[in-house]
């Protein structure tokens, strides 16, 4: 009797082993959804995201690429210089200014550079 327990106890891992043999991929967590990519949003680091306002002239908006560009002077909370840049943003505000609007905008900093949290014309 004692042979055939510890056959059986042997036995049992190889085969769980065997049934998954031909996987490739792991296993997701139970605190995972399934989607497919195309499906899932972009994820942010936002251990380090900074936050600050700026005032500043539009002179691009691009649909396609998601940005409003805005030429922009210095912003000592998160110590940048003046510059122009290209700042990700919503399709809504994309379309509450046009090229030429003197705005004033609240950002957060982001790993490709920030991204437009409220915007507003002057």
């Amino acid at each position: 009797m004692r042979t055939s327990i510890l056959l059986t106890l042997l036995a049992a891992p190889l085969a769980l082993t065997a049934c998954n043999s031909g996987d490739t991929e792991m296993p997701m967590q139970t605190d995972e959804m399934a989607m497919d990519s195309a499906d899932m949003p972009v994820m942010r680091s936002e251990g380090n995201a900074q936050t600050g306002s700026a005032e500043g002239t539009v002179t691009a908006i691009d649909p396609e690429a998601g940005t409003i560009t805005i030429e922009h002077g210095p912003v000592e909370a998160v110590d940048w210089p003046a510059m122009t840049m290209a700042f990700e943003s919503s399709d809504m505000m994309r379309t509450q200014v046009a090229e030429g609007d003197d705005v004033t905008f609240q950002f957060r900093t982001t790993d490709a550079g920030g991204e437009i949290v409220s915007i507003t014309k002057k």
